[in-house]
């Protein structure tokens, strides 16, 4: 990973409704070293602590093997980062109106370097199904 993970959304199982699966959220990526970025990565960590034995479990890279897997969002740009450097971003997410099983999400980056040869922005449109 690039990256340190960024955590994007929260939500309750117990009390979420249908709305709140229509969000936007604005999140940072810091590099951990200078490397190339070609995608962004998604997982999910789950907690069941309302039962006798609480159990949790991630479904992302660093952890043991699940059949969840990740998710990846290919940037249009691959970016160049160096260490500390910054990718400002914003996650959006909506059902699809034809089917709500499906998602729509839009992804926006910007890299904003002191190098203007590496600086990039962009907006990526995914639908997952």
């Amino acid at each position: 990973m690039v990256t340190d993970p960024a955590q994007v959304l929260t939500l309750d199982l117990y009390t979420v409704k249908p709305s709140d699966l229509s969000f936007s959220c604005p999140f940072d990526l810091v590099a951990r070293r200078n490397d190339f970025i070609h995608a962004l990565v998604a997982w999910f960590d789950i907690e069941f602590s309302a039962c006798h034995k609480p159990i949790r479990f991630s479904t992302g890279p660093h952890t043991k093997y699940t059949h969840w897997k990740q998710t990846v969002f290919y940037l249009r740009d691959v970016l160049t980062v160096e260490q500390g450097e910054r990718i400002e971003c914003s996650l959006h997410n909506r059902p699809n109106d034809k089917n709500k099983r499906d998602l729509d999400i839009k992804i926006e980056y910007r890299l904003d370097t002191q190098d203007p040869t590496r600086q990039a922005e962009g907006v990526c449109t995914y639908k997952m199904c």
